[in-house]
């Protein structure tokens, strides 16, 4: 599994221009699901997402997690993130989990999230979605499991 962190001041989810979710301070959290994942990568990401210290103190440290600060989380399934660039011009997702099963791996994920008790939203799997986000730093995180 792979993951992009995005530290937002706010975020919103659209799709065919109606809002489906928004979330104001927090993360946005771009997940990728590729073949041979299991519920340990899920989890191993979910602690990571969670309790990745990404948000300033007083003496502008990243100090706090997303869990120490209470802010969000706006979750979005992304398969783009399994690309692989290595031949041609073309990506390949050949490495992408199969829709169906993606699927469920992606809903079990917000699951795992939403258990640590955080506010999580999520946008619409495999679905066409426009994703506007004021970042905040920029702060951009690239997270990958290594579980078998």
């Amino acid at each position: 599994m792979k993951a992009l962190v995005v530290r937002v001041n706010k975020g919103k989810v659209l799709a065919e221009r109606e809002t489906l979710s928004s979330i104001e301070k927090g993360i946005a959290l771009f997940a990728g699901i590729e073949k041979g994942d299991s519920p340990a990568n899920l989890e191993e990401i979910a602690q990571k997402v969670v309790n990745l210290r990404i948000f300033e103190n007083e003496e502008g440290k990243m100090h706090f997690s997303v869990k120490d600060k209470n802010y969000q989380i706006l979750c979005i399934s992304n398969f783009t993130l399994c690309a692989n660039t290595d031949k041609g011009r073309r990506p390949s997702f050949e490495k992408s989990m199969p829709k169906e099963a993606a699927d469920k791996m992606f809903a079990d994920f917000l699951l795992l999230l939403r258990s640590r008790n955080l506010d999580v939203k999520g946008g619409v799997f495999g679905a066409h979605m426009d994703i506007q986000l004021e970042l905040d730093g920029p702060v951009n995180i690239i997270l990958e499991s290594k579980k078998p």
